[in-house]
């Protein structure tokens, strides 16, 4: 499971719900960019057929420089058709989508700005993506720089792309609330 979001919400969520015997899985790597999700989609996702799928990919896929630089035309491409056929392979699968950050910490303070307008047209997509099929969106770029109002941005990530644990803590407190709209109570 790692030490991060997704293992914040495993915990929570099994505690608070020890009767449904649920299962989590995460098949998150670093560093990875949506061609490469791509390309292990079908059995890291669709052969394991979950009931709810969580979705935080585009940092990567933004800052990546040079041949590994993808342009936002092919993220919401590839994105587009990896939600669409996960909705077409498992009818009924539950899917969250998080929005992709940054914070100006570390070797990102210098070029914030500028890496910023770029991650703005990911978090574009995942937006677009959320309203087209009718997924709920975790906003953490809001989310963080709300966050950073009163606390220093490196409490948060320690490299403005990485996420504390404090980070990761309020990953999983804004997904559980983004969740809220199909997680059933009870």
């Amino acid at each position: 499971m790692g030490q991060d979001y997704a293992y914040i919400l495993a915990a929570q969520v099994g505690l608070e719900y020890p009767d449904r015997n649920l299962t989590f899985l995460n098949r998150g790597i670093g560093s990875e960019q949506i061609v490469n999700l791509a390309a292990r989609w079908q059995t890291d996702v669709l052969d394991l057929k979950p009931n709810v799928l969580s979705i935080l990919i585009g940092v990567n896929d933004t800052l990546m420089t040079g041949d590994k630089s993808e342009s936002v035309e092919q993220y919401e491409s590839t994105y587009d058709a990896l939600v669409a056929k996960t909705i077409e392979t498992l009818p009924g699968i539950k899917i969250i989508l998080g929005e992709p950050f940054l914070l100006p910490v570390g070797r990102h303070k210098e070029s914030y700005g500028s890496e910023m307008i770029e991650i703005k047209k990911r978090q574009v997509v995942v937006h677009r993506l959320g309203i087209k099929f009718h997924l709920p969106v975790v906003r953490l770029q809001d989310t963080f720089d709300q966050a950073c109002v009163g606390t220093p941005a490196d409490h948060w990530s320690w490299d403005g792309v990485h996420p504390t644990y404090a980070g990761h803590a309020l990953i999983a407190q804004e997904w559980l609330k983004a969740a809220s709209a199909f997680w059933p109570k009870g």
